[in-house]
């Protein structure tokens, strides 16, 4: 036996650990360096190129110093043969799965109304309620919830409202619903305050009276902040942190902490189906949510937000798992995250507030989801301000007491007595 056939199992031991590495190692560096030029292109043909390069050196490199150990004579025949493999498989695997559109049926969406093209930029949709008999001079904008999740238009409320005597409007805010989407860059907290005021212009009221629910009262409040003497009255239904800065790394109360088993199972499989590419659109996010959207388009993302709304929905109300009603309105996922990440950067509205001169009223219910101190902090924050607890409703008190809701709001807004007393104290009364 010679010298070299007595180093052959050894050989091909090796190279046997070469290509196996290869198949794990170019695969790995490839997601990573996709991953990594997302921080520097939303391309997404530039991503795939750069990955499959890399994939493809990577293997040809190990593969043929595998065949330079076991088979000499064929090495660059059997590098290339297995690189174009592994290349061809990765790109097969990536088309049926990275970039594969998720199959999921979009919501109805609402008829389309009127639109504003504001000097910000923002094409916003929108409904009025005109003032029915004696109008008051006073004009109610709807401010909802989300970010990124509008009703179906005028509501019970509203027709109450114009009734009274109010104009009334709602809209749908930039990047939801029938509103044009943006891009992601400019989902901020001051574009949406902006494009209020542009809002008010149009409709040419020199004071609103606001009606914010949920991160619709978070809404108010910047602009209340920010425009204070534009504003008449303020309603916040259920609000959202008064600033988010101070709740970074808290508890503040969370709407799948009240999801039941039944929602959390749904939600674990619909979150599987998505699969490699919702786990890519996730991570894109954290870095280049230009990229994440170069991945996934608005009407994709949106269905999937309008799936995810459908399944945890009924939380907002004290009988989670229970019947309610989805809006048909299409939501605005990238609106939802990149508003909601913006809250962090944002200035504290807390000085300002304190020298507003409008009537507030801040609504609460027993089953908010959210921790009783952001409720009680409108209160506290505005000077005068009065807190209405209401028994048997969640975060959506409109959805759980909507008779007592309406007759709330309208006393309020007509000066007339309110149907429940002011909640003064300091513990939560759920408590």
């Amino acid at each position: 036996m010679n010298h070299a056939t007595s180093h052959r199992p050894w050989r091909i031991a090796a190279a046997v650990v070469l290509i196996g590495l290869g198949l794990v190692l170019a695969p790995s560096l490839a997601v990573l360096v996709f991953l990594a030029g997302a921080t520097l292109t939303a391309s997404m043909p530039l991503l795939t190129a750069a990955a499959l390069i890399v994939l493809t050196a990577v293997a040809w490199t190990l593969t043929w110093t595998a065949g330079r150990l076991a088979f000499p004579a064929r090495r660059r025949l059997a590098a290339a043969v297995l690189a174009l493999a592994l290349t061809a498989a990765a790109g097969a695997a990536a088309a049926t799965t990275l970039f594969r559109p998720l199959d999921i049926d979009p919501p109805a969406g609402t008829p389309a109304g009127e639109y504003w093209d504001l000097p910000t930029g923002s094409r916003i949709a929108y409904d009025h309620v005109p003032a029915a008999g004696e109008a008051r001079n006073q004009t109610v904008v709807r401010l909802h919830g989300g970010p990124g999740t509008p009703g179906d238009g005028p509501d019970d409320l509203d027709r109450a409202l114009a009734a009274a005597g109010f104009d009334v409007y709602v809209y749908d805010q930039a990047g939801s619903g029938r509103s044009e989407r943006l891009d992601p860059a400019d989902y901020t907290v001051a574009r949406q305050v902006a494009d209020l005021e542009a809002i008010r212009g149009e409709i040419g009221a020199d004071r609103l009276v606001l009606i914010g629910g949920s991160w619709g009262g978070t809404l108010a409040a910047a602009y209340a902040a920010a425009h204070p003497d534009h504003v008449d009255r303020l309603v916040f239904t259920s609000p959202g942190a008064l600033w988010a800065p101070e709740w970074e790394g808290q508890d503040e109360g969370d709407l799948w902490d009240r999801l039941t088993p039944e929602q959390n199972r749904e939600m674990t499989e619909f979150e599987s189906s998505g699969g490699v590419r919702l786990l890519t659109w996730s991570l894109l996010m954290e870095d280049n949510p230009d990229a994440a959207r170069a991945l996934i388009p608005d009407a994709e993302i949106d269905a999937v937000f309008a799936r995810l709304l459908s399944i945890v929905g009924s939380a907002t109300s004290c009988e989670p798992g229970g019947a309610i009603d989805i809006p048909d309105a299409v939501p605005g996922f990238y609106a939802n995250q990149l508003i909601a990440a913006d809250q962090l950067r944002t200035p504290d509205p807390r000085p300002a507030l304190a020298e507003l001169d409008a009537p507030a009223l801040v609504l609460r219910g027993e089953c908010d989801y959210k921790r009783w101190e952001i409720t009680r902090e409108y209160r506290d924050a505005i000077p005068g301000a009065e807190l209405v607890y209401f028994e048997g409703a969640g975060h959506s008190i409109e959805t759980d007491r909507p008779d007592l809701y309406i007759d709330t709001v309208t006393a309020f807004l007509t000066g007339a007595e309110l149907p429940l007393p002011a909640y003064t104290g300091d513990a939560d009364p759920a408590a």
